[in-house]
């Protein structure tokens, strides 16, 4: 089936006067596969799981255009569970995965819960960057960060 449809995706390529690049027959033979069954296959109606991808597929972009491209697949699958349209949220995934939908999810700002004054305190330096002590307790230091 992957031959089949190699040859049905290679036989639309033209050289730059029209022509066919390469003929159905000679892409068969070359795939070690029988013309009449590429044919046949080509012929052959779509199957049923085939048509209900694509009908969830247009629902899926349709929630994703919606959305203004926010929504991830779980989200997607929560609109399409609420308009009717029972299905697993992974099969959501992989549809949306072959369409190339990403969602875009901006992250929120983070903004501090301080505000520094206008003019910053001197701090003295009381050790001097000397944080050896001779004995244990005798200098003691502490830092605040944010």
């Amino acid at each position: 089936m992957a031959r089949y449809e190699f040859i049905d995706g290679e036989k639309a390529t033209r050289n730059s006067d029209g022509t066919p690049r390469y003929s159905i027959t000679q892409m068969c033979r070359w795939l070690d596969v029988s013309t009449s069954g590429f044919y046949d296959w080509a012929a052959r109606p779509a199957s049923a799981t085939a048509v209900r991808r694509q009908h969830l597929t247009s629902w899926i972009i349709k929630s994703f255009t919606d959305s203004q491209g926010r929504y991830g697949y779980r989200r997607v699958h929560a609109d399409l569970a609420r308009w009717g349209r029972p299905c697993s949220a992974e099969l959501v995934r992989a549809l949306m995965r072959a369409q190339g939908l990403v969602p875009c999810q901006p992250r929120r700002s983070r903004t501090g819960t301080t505000r520094q004054a206008a003019k910053h305190a001197v701090i003295p330096d009381l050790v001097e960057r000397d944080f050896t002590a001779a004995a244990p307790g005798a200098k003691l230091v502490g830092d605040i960060t944010y």
